[in-house]
């Protein structure tokens, strides 16, 4: 009896098979994740003038903690991971205080339009806190922050270049992978983020 190594042709249809499943399993997560982000945009849109900062444009502290809150509901539902980025920008005083006010709302606006640019359309970004912001990534996992950082800084440095204010903006990093059973819900996500980082366990 001899026994040939070689697939069949039921095997490698199977393989087949399995390969195609995995392929059609990601492009339909990854449409619903444009489809609940094109709904979470409308729903946002209806509560747009309490829940969006004023200077910046982008979602101000209760329409992120909203929106972020409808994002880790789907990431569970679709057992999907989820990771926050808190965004601080350093010496950002000085900058008012040497070049007035008016240069630091150029700088949170300069640094807000950074952000929308370098991030996902399902990735939710918000002006929290006088110059803090937050980005809750949706399905990912914990991220190379030295990546982000280059990229973001680079963008930042382009404007600056053209702009010639004077100054350069520079901010720390903080991240946290949500953990449903630690966490709960976006509220407990941010307390968790916030006690690590005045503990200077997060910062990058």
């Amino acid at each position: 009896m001899v026994v040939s190594g070689k697939p069949g042709k039921s095997g490698a249809h199977t393989e087949l098979s399995c390969e195609r499943s995995v392929l059609e399993n990601a492009v339909q997560d990854r449409e619903r994740m444009r489809e609940l982000a094109r709904s979470f945009e409308q729903q946002l849109t209806a509560v747009q003038m309490a829940s969006m900062d004023e200077l910046t444009l982008l979602t101000n502290l209760h329409g992120f903690l909203v929106l972020a809150q409808l994002w880790l509901d789907a990431c569970q539902q679709l057992e999907k991971p989820a990771t926050l980025l808190l965004f601080d920008l350093t010496y950002f005083n000085q900058i008012n205080d040497v070049y007035g006010r008016g240069e630091g709302d150029k700088a949170l606006k300069s640094f807000a339009d950074v952000l929308r640019i370098a991030f996902r359309e399902s990735d939710v970004v918000g002006r929290v806190g006088g110059d803090e912001f937050a980005v809750l990534l949706a399905g990912s996992s914990a991220v190379e922050i030295a990546g982000i950082r280059a990229r973001v800084q680079e963008m930042l440095d382009e404007r600056l270049a053209t702009a010639h204010p004077g100054y350069d903006i520079r901010f720390s990093i903080e991240q946290i992978e949500f953990d449903p059973a630690t966490h709960g819900t976006v509220d407990g996500l941010m307390a968790a983020i916030d006690l690590a980082r005045h503990q200077g366990s997060v910062r990058f």
